[in-house]
């Protein structure tokens, strides 16, 4: 990812608005892209792509809101140049509902109550994906750890960490209901 920021002319890193043809795949499809070399993820995500489910909440990487996986990470798109994205696989909230059907970490939050105003759920819910392709059965304190970069002023997270809960289950194949 950073090697693409060391072909950048003097120039251009000097601050000029010049911009530079880059290929992001982004929910399993390349885009080329003419970026300028300051453009966050996140802007060229919603302003370019028009993938306005990443959502704009602080823009100092405190919130936790613009999360995306990049090559399975939780990544603050705010924090990250989109020239940094090249060559990894960035996945936004549209990806994670397949068909017509929404992803069981979705699911948990609709049955749950883990989404109030629902702000701050699409950066939770692929937080959620990502520690769930990567362990599928955490503990509570692997939740809270993984959710600590984002926040909700709504719920009290006590629904957001059940919501979680109930997908491992689901994703495990074992039963999972509302308070078990």
């Amino acid at each position: 990812m950073k090697d693409t920021l060391l072909r950048i002319a003097p120039a251009q890193r000097a601050g000029r608005a010049e911009r530079v043809m880059t290929t992001l795949n982004v929910n399993g499809a390349e885009r080329r892209l003419a970026v300028r070399p300051y453009d966050v993820l996140l802007d060229v995500l919603r302003e370019q792509l028009n993938l306005t489910g990443t959502r704009r909440g602080c823009d100092m990487g405190t919130c936790g809101c613009c999360t995306v996986l990049i090559d399975g990470r939780p990544i603050l798109s705010c924090l990250t140049l989109a020239l940094e994205a090249e060559g990894a696989s960035i996945r936004t909230i549209e990806s994670v509902a397949t068909g017509s059907g929404l992803h069981p970490v979705q699911e948990a939050f609709v049955q749950t109550g883990g989404s109030q105003c629902g702000f701050c759920t699409p950066g939770f819910i692929m937080t959620a994906v990502g520690l769930l392709e990567k362990n599928p059965d955490p503990s509570e304190e692997e939740i809270r750890e993984a959710i600590s970069g984002n926040m909700c002023r709504c719920t009290g997270y006590i629904a957001i960490i059940e919501a979680i809960r109930m997908a491992a289950r689901r994703l495990r194949n074992e039963p999972a209901e509302v308070g078990r």
